[in-house]
């Protein structure tokens, strides 16, 4: 055989087992493009820009004007550069990244209020959107951090939306009767655990399929609340009292930071919690014998009961842990928050369903579903401050985009997601 044809024979295997080019995330980007290309072409105006939370930050920024068709325009130019970096990736047959699309996301949004605000006498908040948003994630993030636990030993946790309903109404309620926030606070992830060891019992125990039982339990915690609104509540309004929630607690120093102090260091002790559960799990996980048998029995329990780890065990325990974790977030709705809420019914309204799609799109890492849960969050402050910048705006259809983005998520819009190799495997042993 001559040296040619070898090398075309080569040539040609190596063109067959070529990955097939991914041209998503490319034809995301055009799209993101041609949306700000509107805003270029409609956008009038001039935005007004405030990146102060409010009167009591020590240092004030100016408030800042700018034109709404310039601020399009550059969010057009960064929406261009990103698709081409992805086509070229794409052709390349290599992942686009993360960073371009929280770019594009982060720009595309940035000329959306821009083109809401120009001309309007309302003002984009910036610092009070993102201090906002972050509050707003603080369910989903542990409802995300309740998933990744319980999916990680090989148990679908779907009962995170029931979890979190419990959380609330049990905060609530606890708090009113002991006049306690922070006996609140303690009952609620009781109450979510008291959820998981229901979903522990017949998915560890018995076996049953995980999501059947997560959607049974989602049901008997929705019918369990109502009954006790509808009755207890009710009758006893004493027992829904608004006026037990956390305040805010401002860090000293760290919360005089211009935009980062008031965002981050200047929310609830629940969003403080987030941030110790968030680097605790995250280094555990990863870095200890207790995440490397967890992430044993959720990939190879036969192999991790070789070496002695209880499987059933393991399991048991952390499906607990999950379902604390969720209901902790779950107390947000009502005693959680700077602004106290009554207990209402269903009051969860679908975040249990957000939570798990941030775990997927995170790719079931706990710093990928912050990351997540933040672009949640995100998309929620920005549909609350729309309205306040025009009065015509759609501000139902804007509601919808957490959920357009989970429908995306669940649907591996955003990419493949590899899960742990046994969830939702029954372990029988032997």
């Amino acid at each position: 055989m001559s040296t040619d044809t070898a090398a075309r024979n080569a040539a040609e295997a190596h063109s067959e087992v070529l990955a097939p080019v991914k041209w998503k995330m490319p034809v995301t980007y055009a799209l993101a493009a041609l949306l700000n290309l509107y805003f270029v072409i409609s956008a009038s105006g001039a935005a007004k820009f405030n990146f102060n939370r409010g009167k009591g930050d020590r240092i004030q920024l100016p408030t800042v004007e700018l034109s709404a068709r310039m601020v399009a325009v550059v969010a057009l130019l960064a929406c261009v550069a990103v698709c081409a970096w992805a086509v070229a990736r794409a052709l390349q047959r290599k992942a686009v990244g993360a960073v371009p699309a929280v770019v594009a996301a982060l720009v595309t949004i940035f000329a959306l209020l821009a083109w809401f605000g120009g001309g309007s006498k309302g003002t984009v908040t910036v610092t009070a959107v993102l201090a906002s948003a972050l509050a707003l994630s603080t369910p989903l993030i542990f409802g995300s951090l309740s998933g990744v636990v319980s999916e990680h030993v090989g148990i679908v946790n779907i009962a995170i939306e029931g979890q979190l309903l419990v959380g609330a109404f049990a905060g609530v309620l606890v708090a009113s009767i002991v006049k306690s926030v922070w006996a609140g606070l303690l009952v609620a992830p009781i109450a979510g655990a008291l959820i998981g060891a229901l979903l522990a019992l017949f998915a560890v125990n018995y076996n049953v399929d995980n999501i059947i039982v997560g959607v049974v339990l989602n049901v008997f915690a929705l019918g369990l609340t109502t009954f006790f609104f509808s009755s207890t509540m009710t009758e006893h309004p004493e027992f829904n009292d608004s006026s037990y929630h956390l305040s805010n607690i401002k860090i000293p120093l760290l919360g005089d930071i211009p935009i980062v102090g008031p965002v981050l260091f200047n929310q609830t002790a629940l969003t403080y919690i987030m941030y110790v559960v968030l680097v605790v799990l995250t280094i555990y996980l990863y870095r200890s014998r207790w995440g490397l048998r967890m992430r044993a029995c959720g990939e190879h329990p036969h192999a991790a009961d070789t070496v002695g780890i209880d499987v059933r065990k393991t399991r048991w325990h952390n499906v607990l842990l999950s379902g604390a974790l969720a209901g902790l977030g779950g107390a947000y709705f009502t005693i959680g928050a700077s602004i106290g809420h009554s207990f209402n019914e269903n009051m969860s309204a679908g975040n249990g369903y957000i939570a798990l799609a941030a775990m997927i799109l995170g790719k079931w890492h706990p710093l990928g579903a912050l990351g997540a849960s933040l672009m949640f969050g995100f998309a929620k402050a920005v549909a609350i401050l729309v309205p306040s910048l025009s009065a015509t705006a759609p501000s139902h259809i804007i509601n919808m985009i957490p959920y357009i983005v989970t429908i995306l998520a669940v649907a591996g819009f955003v990419g493949v997601s590899r899960p742990p190799a046994s969830e939702n495997v029954p372990y029988t042993k032997g």
